[in-house]
C-alpha cells in the first residue's frame, strides 16, 4: 500500500514535467516546420514567444526535478522496506498517464505491450474470455467465455464481475493491465476471484492458461437461406475472414444476412473500415478529428457493395469499432439495427511504442459516423429495440431458436423478402 501511495505521489509531481516537455517539443517541431514553409518573416515573433515559454517551462521543470530528487532521498533514508528503483520509475510513468483522468490512456510495460500486440493478432496465451469495463465504476465483467476455452471449462459465466486477479483487487485498474495479469505462459494458472449475481460470497477459480486462437468470425447458413455471421472482435485476421464468410454464404445462395456484433468490444480501426468497404456504397465510412481540428476521412470504394436484406445485432457491450460498423450501416440505411443501445465509445486511441520496448496508449481523436454523429457517452440507438430475455443473460451458449433478438432479425429479413 505504501508503494502504491509513493508511486502515485511521485507521478503527480513528475507528471506535469514530463507531459509538458514532450507536448511542447512535439508542438514546436511541427509549428516551426509549418511556419518555415508558409509564413516567411512572421516566424521571428512566434519563435521568440515560443522561446520564452520554453524558458518558463525549463524553470518549472527544474523545480519539479529537485523535488523528486528530494523525495527519493527521503525514501532512501526513512522508508523501512527495500525500494526497487525500476518500480519507482514504472510508477511515475503509469501515474503520468493516470493523471490525464482518461480511462483509455495508459502506460504499458514491456510485458504488457507484448501481451497487447499478441492479443490484437488474434492469438494469445490466456484463459479464453472477453472482458469489459464500466468507465464510470471501473468494474470489470466477463462478457463471454470462448466455448471449449479454459474459462468456459472452469465455469465462468457472462456477467461475472472480476474482483481479483492473482490475489490483487482489480476494480478501477486499467483494463489492459488486468488482461495482461490474466495472461501468462501456457500451463501456468491464473487465479481469478469473481462476484456472481445471486451468490453471497466471492468465488475462486484457478484457471489454466493455454494458447487461444480468438474465434473472431463464426458463420453458418440458417433456414430459408438466411446467412449469419458473428463477429467477436475486430482483429488483424478478421477482415479477411469476414470477406471469406460472405463469399461462402453467397456461393450457398444466401438471400439475406444477419451480422451479430453483440458483446463485441471493438478492435482495430483499419479492420472495421476494411469490412465496411465490403458492405457500403461509395462514400464516407467514418472520420476522425483531433485536438487541432485535423480531420482524417475513410472512404468505401463500392467495388463490393452488399445489396441484400441486412440486419445488424448490437447490445450494451458493442463498443468502439462495433459502433463504427453499426453507425455506418445505419447512416447509409442499407440495414436494420436491432437490439439495445450500444456502449458509447466514440473516441480513438493510438498506441505509441517507446525506445525501450514499452509503449503508451493515448486518446488522440473523436470519431464521427458518416452523418456526423459522435456517439461518445451516448451509443448507437437501434432502429428496433429488442431486449434479450432475462433467462438468457448468463448463458454462454444460446440456441438460435431461443435467441429472441436473433429471431426478430430473421423476421425482419423475411418481411423484406416478401
Amino acid at each position: 500500500m505504501k508503494n502504491k501511495f509513493l508511486h502515485g505521489f511521485l507521478s503527480g509531481l513528475a507528471g506535469a514535467l514530463i507531459i509538458f516537455t514532450i507536448a511542447l517539443t512535439l508542438y514546436v517541431t511541427k509549428f516551426d516546420s509549418n511556419n518555415n514553409d508558409n509564413q516567411g518573416t512572421s516566424n521571428t515573433v512566434e519563435e521568440n514567444s515560443t522561446k520564452a515559454t520554453s524558458e518558463e517551462a525549463t524553470d518549472s521543470n527544474s523545480e519539479v526535478l529537485q523535488k523528486i530528487n528530494k523525495l527519493e532521498t527521503l525514501i532512501d533514508r526513512f522508508y523501512m522496506e527495500d525500494v526497487d528503483k525500476n518500480d519507482l520509475a514504472e510508477g511515475i510513468y503509469k501515474g503520468l498517464l493516470d493523471s490525464l483522468g482518461d480511462p483509455y490512456s495508459c502506460y504499458y510495460t514491456v510485458d504488457e505491450y507484448n501481451a497487447l500486440m499478441e492479443s490484437s493478432s488474434g492469438i494469445y496465451c490466456g484463459i479464453g474470455a472477453t472482458v469489459s469495463q464500466n468507465v464510470t465504476t471501473g468494474i470489470i465483467t466477463i462478457v463471454k467465455p470462448f466455448v471449449s476455452g479454459p474459462a468456459y471449462e472452469a465455469g465462468l459465466l457472462p456477467g461475472d464481475v472480476v474482483y481479483k486477479v492473482n490475489g490483487e483487487e482489480v476494480t478501477g485498474s486499467d483494463l489492459s493491465e488486468v488482461v495482461s495479469k490474466i495472461k501468462g505462459e501456457e500451463g501456468t494458472k491464473a487465479q481469478v476471484t469473481i462476484i456472481r449475481e445471486g451468490k453471497t460470497e466471492p468465488m475462486e477459480f484457478s484457471i489454466p492458461r493455454k494458447t487461444i486462437e480468438v474465434p473472431t468470425i463464426e458463420y453458418e447458413m440458417m433456414d430459408n437461406k438466411i446467412g449469419y455471421i458473428s463477429v467477436s472482435e475486430f482483429d488483424e485476421v478478421t477482415a479477411e475472414q469476414f470477406r471469406k464468410a460472405i463469399d461462402d454464404l453467397d456461393s450457398q445462395g444466401q438471400v439475406g444476412l444477419v451480422i451479430d456484433i453483440r458483446d463485441n468490444p471493438g478492435g482495430l480501426l483499419d479492420t472495421v473500415v476494411d469490412m465496411l468497404d465490403r458492405m457500403l456504397p461509395e462514400g464516407l465510412i467514418v472520420y476522425t478529428e483531433d485536438k487541432y481540428g485535423k480531420r482524417e476521412e475513410k472512404f468505401s470504394s463500392a467495388k463490393e457493395e452488399f445489396k441484400k436484406p441486412l440486419v445488424v445485432l448490437i447490445n450494451g457491450n458493442s463498443a468502439s469499432a462495433s459502433e463504427i460498423f453499426a453507425g455506418a450501416i445505419q447512416d447509409y440505411q442499407i440495414g436494420t439495427i436491432v437490439g439495445t443501445t450500444s456502449f458509447g465509445k466514440g473516441i480513438v486511441q493510438s498506441i505509441i511504442p517507446l525506445f525501450d520496448g514499452t509503449a503508451i496508449k493515448v486518446t488522440v481523436s473523436k470519431y464521427f459516423t458518416p452523418n456526423g454523429k459522435n456517439i461518445h457517452g451516448i451509443g448507437i440507438e437501434p432502429d428496433e429495440t429488442v431486449e434479450l430475455k432475462d433467462e438468457l443473460r448468463q448463458q454462454v451458449i444460446i440456441k438460435k431458436e431461443d435467441d429472441n433478438q436473433l429471431q426478430r432479425a430473421i423476421e425482419i429479413i423475411n418481411e423484406k423478402l416478401k
